[in-house]
């Protein structure tokens, strides 16, 4: 099965820059001037008005874009899992309703609550829990993510949960959260390998992940599926954690952390010598290169977010909460 370099990025390609960029802000104090080094100094990822004003101006881009099928009116507030399945979905709106979508129905968010990490370096970020008046009650979690002080926040993750899921996080005395790292040792899985492991665990199974709907149930979904009389299908899954990809994790108060972090999914259809691959839908078809003749391959980006415990505590299982996919591209042979 061929495999692609990963998903396209339609982002700025200038983030790498503003990364590296040294970001400095001057203090007065009575002493006098003092330089603090923003890549050195642990402070506050976001005021709480800039992150409302952030989900603000997310949710007007959101709604713009799903109105008129037009990845352009919301790609300044994506990025990362979020942008590549965002994107995908308006690229296969605009070919199948070129006049915008005739089921729109603007996108609501209330009852926002927002976690902001202290932290050092770039990039900065932040998390909002909102109340949705889609997704059938779920919370939604998005993870915002900042390069620099003049860049636009973007909302790199999108996952729903179930009320009452979402865990209490670390606070200081001021209400600011606590980023845990992606090496960190702490908890039972490092947040750096939390894809690299989820990939594994969906082709061969084992106990680091808990039973639930998206890890057994859909291990045993994809083996019932691969089944099929007449026609073969073929799973591969693999890790993505790099740049915009990179896993976000925060400190619960359990001492474990919630991990937002990426996968990436390869699904291929094979049917028998004088068997057809199931006709996809127009939505499939809308982002399927070349002519299904005996294959088709869909390649998905998913964004899940994992309760990862304490390193030591109970049976050390990671429990994955929440789970958004997208198909982003196929190809028909």
């Amino acid at each position: 099965m061929s495999r692609d370099r990963g998903p396209r990025r339609p982002r700025r390609l200038d983030r790498k820059i503003l990364a590296a960029a040294s970001v400095t802000a001057l203090s007065l104090t009575a002493s006098g001037c003092v330089v603090v080094h923003g890549e050195r100094e642990v402070l506050p990822s976001a005021t709480r008005a800039e992150a409302a004003k952030a989900l603000e101006q997310f949710t007007e881009a959101y709604n713009a874009a799903d109105k008129a099928y037009d990845t352009s009116l919301d790609a300044d507030h994506t990025t990362g899992a979020l942008a590549a399945i965002d994107s995908a979905r308006l690229k296969a709106g605009a070919t199948n309703h070129p006049d915008g979508n005739p089921d729109h129905a603007p996108l609501e968010l209330s009852d926002a609550k927002y976690t902001i990490p202290k932290k050092a370096g770039w990039p900065r970020w932040f998390v909002a829990d909102a109340k949705a008046n889609k997704g059938g009650g779920a919370r939604w979690l998005l993870a915002f993510t900042r390069d620099g002080l003049d860049g636009t926040w973007e909302a790199a993750y999108l996952t729903l949960v179930a009320p009452g899921k979402v865990p209490e996080f670390v606070t200081d005395a001021d209400g600011w959260a606590e980023a845990v790292p992606a090496d960190a040792t702490d908890v039972s899985v490092a947040p750096g390998d939390l894809s690299k492991d989820y990939a594994a665990y969906l082709k061969d199974g084992g106990k680091s992940f808990a039973d639930g709907v998206h890890t057994s149930t859909w291990r045993a979904s994809r083996e019932k599926r691969g089944t099929r009389p007449g026609l073969v299908t073929q799973f591969i899954d693999e890790p993505l954690t790099n740049g915009d990809y990179a896993p976000l994790a925060l400190r619960t108060k359990d001492g474990g952390a919630l991990v937002f972090f990426t996968s990436r999914h390869f699904e291929k259809q094979t049917a028998a010598r004088g068997a057809s691959v199931p006709t996809p839908n127009k939505d499939v078809l809308a982002l399927t290169d070349g002519e299904i003749k005996q294959s088709l391959t869909m390649e998905f980006v998913s964004n899940e977010v994992a309760l990862d415990p304490a390193d030591g505590a109970g049976d050390g299982q990671v429990s994955v909460l929440g789970r958004v996919q997208g198909l982003t591209s196929a190809k028909g042979e």
